[in-house]
């Protein structure tokens, strides 16, 4: 454990039980973090850039809730073999994974001009950090982060004729919701057949409601992932369901 720790010295604070893991203005010292860091003049307009300097923040100052690097690498094979255009994210957070999202679409399918990828974000100041980043990263004209509960937006972005098809739903905000919002998505008519439907953490801190129901449902084909939370330590697995 001690050759982690020295790799990622962030990941003894876990050590405290008392230690939070978000929300406690560690999003904000992110944010300085990265506009004082030496690097930003090569992060402008490169989502990688971004994506190692968050990373680097995580290993050194401070756990942050996103994916992290050992499920950003999953989820971007899985996008470079499903090629999808339209990515509808639940929990946008700090905006890694629609950073990472975004430019794996682009990697994907560079012959394709209208790829979206929309970042709902119930929390309007984790949003406005997104938004931030996303701008950093020059992937303003794909990622569009919307502020409000997922279900209210989902159905928003319906109403209003920007949303009526999703290639990608990506599940990472509340556990407990995961259940209620897949249906509103369903209710909504969003899924087409063949789309896939990815929820994290349905092991940690878990979602068995959630799981039970894809793996129940005539509507999906559904298996775990296996993927780490932190490095070394946590496995957690990813939920991917195709819809049938």
């Amino acid at each position: 454990m001690e050759a982690i720790y020295d790799k990622y010295p962030s990941l003894r604070k876990f050590e405290d039980d008392s230690y939070k893991e978000s929300h406690d203005g560690r999003e904000i010292a992110l944010l300085k973090y990265i506009y004082d860091h030496p690097s930003l003049p090569q992060a402008r307009n490169s989502p990688s850039t971004v994506l190692s300097l968050m990373d680097e923040f995580a290993a050194k100052q401070d756990f942050l809730i996103n994916i992290g690097a050992d499920k950003a690498g999953k989820l971007q094979k899985l996008i470079g073999e499903e090629k999808p255009t339209v990515v509808v994210e639940l929990g946008g957070y700090v905006g890694y994974s629609a950073i990472l999202f975004a430019d794996a679409l682009r990697q994907a399918t560079p012959e394709t001009t209208d790829l979206r990828v929309w970042s709902l974000e119930a929390d309007p100041l984790m949003a406005s950090i997104a938004m931030n980043f996303v701008e950093l990263a020059g992937l303003s004209e794909i990622v569009k982060v919307v502020v409000g509960p997922a279900a209210d937006s989902l159905t928003r972005l319906n109403a209003e004729g920007k949303l009526s098809d999703v290639d990608f739903l990506f599940l990472d905000h509340v556990e407990e919701l995961y259940l209620d919002d897949l249906q509103v998505a369903e209710e909504l008519g969003l899924l087409h057949p063949r789309a896939l439907v990815v929820a994290d953490n349905v092991v940690r801190p878990g979602a068995p409601a959630y799981r039970e129901y894809v793996r129940g449902s005539s509507k999906y084909e559904s298996w775990g992932l296996k993927a780490l939370i932190v490095p070394g330590d946590c496995e957690d697995e990813l939920e991917i369901s195709r819809v049938n």
